[in-house]
């Protein structure tokens, strides 16, 4: 049986304000050709598949519109689950137009994980969907008040569905989590409050055939190569300049998998150019996404809105300094993080020679204070 493995859609969203609904058509299509072209059996979309919980109307009727050609021009079925970024009420909600024998979808946590039952010339194959869900809203579903955790959450939604899984039945597991191991970027939402323990371990999966899993936008294996991240098919954040996009291939065999990835091929890639203002104004015209970092000495006029002549879609700027002060570099060395008062502190060092008395330093922190609950008066 072949399945591909997508995730992380994240459609509604927007790269640093400016839209992606075209980028989002584009890879919509690449997906619907590679189910043709690869003949695909099984589609699985592991989460985010929207942005936000209340996605643009654009981005639903292009979701909708998306899912009615796979159903009309492929024989696939679908196997897509919630993901944090998403309302489960409104996937949930899909399912209900969906065909049964040909869908799966799950937007919400249940104690009784049904899975949808394939088969192919080597027997039956069970498919878990584990839809994200909050540690409170897994405590009610499961009826046990010691969850606490993802890991927790992953752990109930696994053992409730083992329990249907098909005696002898291959098993592939859909999930939306943070699998300990996995390499993160910059644009990934935690999954927990400030503080608590995101990860799960890989080996809570131990049983399934293949694990698909969403929420890391880097396309990764973690703990073992059957357990998988697709990764986004775009780009959102210029920490990703570079990367390759893709969604995997997965062929499941009698025993074991092949795994393989084919590319996405964005209409617009994700860039950082450095270099000076006059040469980069001079650069081959591009609708890139562009952060450009200058290197010039002195300020520019309006140096963005010129920029965009040559790069339309230039949406960062920031000037490469050299040669910064000595004593602003001697700040910086050895100190993961300085509050206010010790940057006060240091430039008091640097300005007075010696350190802030204690009577200087109350007063700085009662400033802050003010400051930060707003009650400062004019």
């Amino acid at each position: 049986m072949r399945i591909l493995h997508t995730a992380d859609l994240h459609l509604g969203r927007q790269f640093m304000g400016l839209s992606l609904e075209e980028d989002h058509e584009v890879v919509l299509g690449q997906i619907l050709e590679t189910l043709l072209v690869e003949r695909v059996d099984v589609l699985v979309i592991a989460g985010d598949v929207f942005d936000r919980a209340s996605p643009p109307n654009s981005s639903i009727r292009q979701f909708n519109r998306f899912l009615k050609r796979v159903s009309e021009e492929t024989e696939a079925e679908v196997v897509m689950i919630s993901g944090n970024h998403d309302s489960g009420d409104r996937i949930e909600a899909m399912s209900v137009f969906s065909t049964a024998s040909r869908v799966l979808v799950r937007g919400i946590a249940d104690a009784v994980e049904t899975p949808l039952v394939l088969s192919d010339e080597h027997g039956e194959i069970a498919f878990s969907a584990l839809p994200f869900s909050y540690e409170y809203a897994a405590r009610e579903v499961f009826g046990d008040e010691g969850i606490s955790t993802p890991a927790d959450v992953i752990a109930a939604q696994i053992s409730a569905a083992k329990g249907q899984v098909p005696e002898g039945a291959r098993w592939v597991v859909v999930a939306h989590a943070f699998v300990a191991g996995g390499a993160v970027g910059e644009t990934e939402r935690a999954l927990t409050r400030v503080g608590g323990i995101e990860t799960v371990p890989s080996d809570v999966f131990d049983g399934a055939d293949y694990v698909a899993l969403g929420h890391l936008h880097k396309p990764q294996e973690v703990g073992a190569s059957h357990i998988r991240y697709s990764g986004a098919p775009l780009a959102f954040g210029f920490d990703e300049a570079g990367s390759e996009k893709s969604m995997t291939v997965v062929d499941l065999k009698a025993e074991g998998v092949e795994i393989r990835t084919v590319a996405f091929r964005p209409i617009r890639q994700v860039r950082s150019l450095t270099g000076a203002f006059s040469d980069l104004l001079a650069g081959t015209p591009s609708e890139d996404f562009i952060q450009a970092n200058l290197t010039d000495e002195n300020p520019l006029i309006d140096p963005m809105k010129r920029l965009r002549a040559t790069y339309p879609n230039a949406c960062h700027l920031a000037y490469d300094r050299q040669g910064r002060a000595p004593e602003t570099k001697m700040l910086s060395v050895g100190r993961v993080a300085v509050t206010p008062i010790e940057m006060v502190g240091d430039f008091m060092k640097i300005v007075r020679g010696r350190e802030p008395s204690a009577a200087e330093v109350e007063i700085v922190a009662d400033k802050l204070h003010v400051s930060a609950s707003g009650e400062e008066q004019t």
